[in-house]
């Protein structure tokens, strides 16, 4: 006799996305993270944060992560040491993913990659750079914001939990609204307009107040093709 399947009050609940996030300022996170789309995302059970302080990974008094560069050179490089340790100690299985101006650059596809995962782990860099072997052998991926260079990689993480949590269940009242934003399965989004439809003599496109939703539909592709090629978004 085999058990009968279990009813949908009865079903296993999914098991939350942990994100972890490996830096030497964890104060950086506890606002962003306790606001809006993530903190909701948060309190529907959807994702876990665990935010790691890396100098809790080092063996000296006075805490140090960071050292001069062999070769010589300006500026400080991260030590490997504390970032192995600490992604040692989560026994993650996930992406491990160092922030840095060298990495590819993130995009939509890694952000829905990422909320259909069960780990995310984040590693933020600071001074002038990470030592290479955390890159080549520690770190799963590299990515970057764009052609510029932050302090720190906190920011450029704020950035790829935001982009990520915002997909996941429960994260936003209305799933479909993230569905038709830019680049998601698609280029750039039409532009958006609301009341009043007309402001200070700048009027709303005829074509959203007629009602027409065929008509509109058109006109929101048309003008998702014209922007998308004006920005040379395929």
């Amino acid at each position: 006799m085999t058990d009968a399947p279990p009813t949908e009050s009865e079903s296993p609940v999914a098991r939350p996305l942990r994100i972890n996030v490996i830096t030497i300022f964890p104060d950086f996170f506890t606002t962003p993270l306790g606001l809006s789309i993530p903190a909701r995302s948060r309190d529907a059970g959807a994702v876990e944060y665990r935010v790691l302080d890396l100098r809790a990974f080092t063996h000296d008094r006075h805490r140090t992560v960071d050292d001069y560069p062999y070769g010589g050179g300006p500026g400080m490089v991260m030590k490997p040491g504390p970032f192995f340790e600490a992604v040692e100690s989560l026994s993650t299985t996930g992406p491990i993913v160092l922030m840095s101006a060298r990495g590819k650059r993130f995009a939509q596809s890694d952000a829905i990659r990422y909320a259909q995962g069960a780990d995310l782990t984040l590693l933020c860099g600071h001074y002038k750079d990470v030592d290479q072997r955390v890159a080549d052998h520690l770190a799963t991926e590299e990515l970057s914001l764009g052609d510029f260079v932050l302090t720190g990689g906190e920011p450029a993480a704020l950035a790829v939990i935001d982009a990520t949590v915002r997909l996941l269940p429960g994260a936003m009242s209305d799933l479909e609204s993230a569905r038709t934003d830019s680049f998601f399965d698609r280029g750039l989004s039409a532009p958006s307009y609301t009341r009043p439809p007309e402001f200070r003599g700048l009027t709303v496109p005829e074509v959203l107040l007629s009602g027409d939703h065929k008509k509109v539909a058109e006109w929101k592709e048309a003008e998702a093709r014209r922007l998308s090629g004006k920005r040379d978004v395929p």
